[in-house]
């Protein structure tokens, strides 16, 4: 991706957050310089902040995925059992836009629709050895309640709906009908090696640096 299509992106991002009245902490509008001055913080170590992906494929409005992670816990607490253990994010699903499929291996996380458009997602249950079962069905919580689906499902969540989705879970997802303001909150989040992708796709872009950043994004640290 080139830096200028990244700043317009986060640009675009903060007024479509700001329009459902969820603000981002201060830290998210410190220029680069001021935000480097913080590099011993958790913000670094946590990695949070801007996170904009077209994983690797060059079409952001095909396949993409806006995230700011606004909290991160420490993976050493996870294993402990005590501690800092949970995450959230702030995430943009544009129209018709996929994020693609992909599990975790050790997140628990919940998807909250928080606004905009449906979120539509495309859930599969995992093999004995880790790769999609494209038959078995799958059940997964609904806001609590236990929702039944064949393999793929769809799951359609309305504003204000969220599932749960737990370690093991195959899921992709995208927004229909408009854009969509999505919620997520989770078990410790690490984006480095806790993603295991269907498709041999990155986590992350590369960045061509055709103007100065407006701000970083974790994948600058």
């Amino acid at each position: 991706m080139k830096r200028s299509e990244v700043n317009r992106i986060l640009r675009e991002g903060d007024e479509f957050i700001r329009s459902f009245g969820f603000r981002l902490p201060p830290f998210a509008f410190c220029s680069p310089n001021q935000l480097r001055e913080k590099a011993e913080s958790r913000i670094f170590s946590a990695k949070l902040g801007w996170d904009i992906t077209d994983y690797g494929r060059g079409n952001f409005l095909e396949m993409g995925l806006f995230l700011f992670t606004v909290r991160n816990g420490e993976l050493g607490d996870l294993r402990k059992g005590s501690g800092l253990l949970y995450a959230e994010k702030i995430m943009i699903t544009r129209r018709d836009q996929i994020s693609p499929m992909h599990r975790h291996n050790l997140k628990t996380e919940d998807i909250i629709n928080r606004g905009g458009g449906a979120i539509v997602l495309e859930l599969f249950a995992a093999s004995a050895d880790g790769s999609i079962d494209r038959e078995s069905g799958i059940v997964v919580p609904v806001d609590g309640e236990i929702r039944k689906l064949p393999a793929g499902g769809p799951l359609k969540l309305e504003v204000g709906e969220s599932v749960t989705l737990y370690p093991g879970v195959w899921h992709g997802f995208t927004a229909e009908g408009a854009d969509c303001l999505i919620g997520e909150i989770s078990t410790v989040n690490d984006d480095l090696t806790d993603n295991v992708f269907e498709q041999p796709i990155g986590r992350f872009s590369e960045i061509e640096e055709d103007e100065p950043p407006l701000y970083l994004l974790v994948s600058d640290y």
